[in-house]
């Protein structure tokens, strides 16, 4: 986990990771959210409707955002205010993302960093985008 204070960020700061979406992971949302639409729990609708199977749940895919923001960039001393995504291309179990952010806005008078943010597939397609506001505690 990185510790970065407010006065270590700069604009045109990055940080990174990968990660590989799991069946697991899909049925940890599931439970969590109660979200049982057929379009990410049952391949065969999935597939009758166009998809190569199940979609992983947008919003699954977005939470790697607050993974991004609490551990890499700004890390331990920030508190999400806002996260604005966008879904691109939707993303199947098995896929291996890389979610990348950079640090493109730095306000002095509230302690907050703007973070532009992107996940890509392991085909390096975009798959979602965001804007991340970021408090820092420190």
């Amino acid at each position: 986990m990185n510790e970065y204070a407010f006065s270590d960020i700069q604009v045109g700061m990055e940080a990174g990771f990968c990660v590989t979406v799991t069946q697991e992971m899909m049925d940890a949302f599931r439970t969590l959210s109660g979200d049982e639409n057929p379009m990410h729990t049952d391949a065969s609708f999935a597939r009758e409707n166009g998809f190569g199977g199940v979609v992983v749940y947008g919003l699954l895919v977005s939470s790697f955002y607050s993974r991004l923001a609490g551990m890499y960039l700004p890390g331990k001393y920030c508190l999400l205010q806002e996260v604005s995504t966008q879904f691109a291309k939707p993303v199947f179990v098995g896929d291996s993302l890389s979610v990348r952010g950079t640090v493109v806005e730095k306000s002095e008078s509230v302690r907050q960093v703007v973070i532009k943010a992107e996940i890509r597939n392991q085909d390096g397609s975009k798959v979602n985008r965001a804007k991340i506001k970021a408090g820092m505690v420190r």
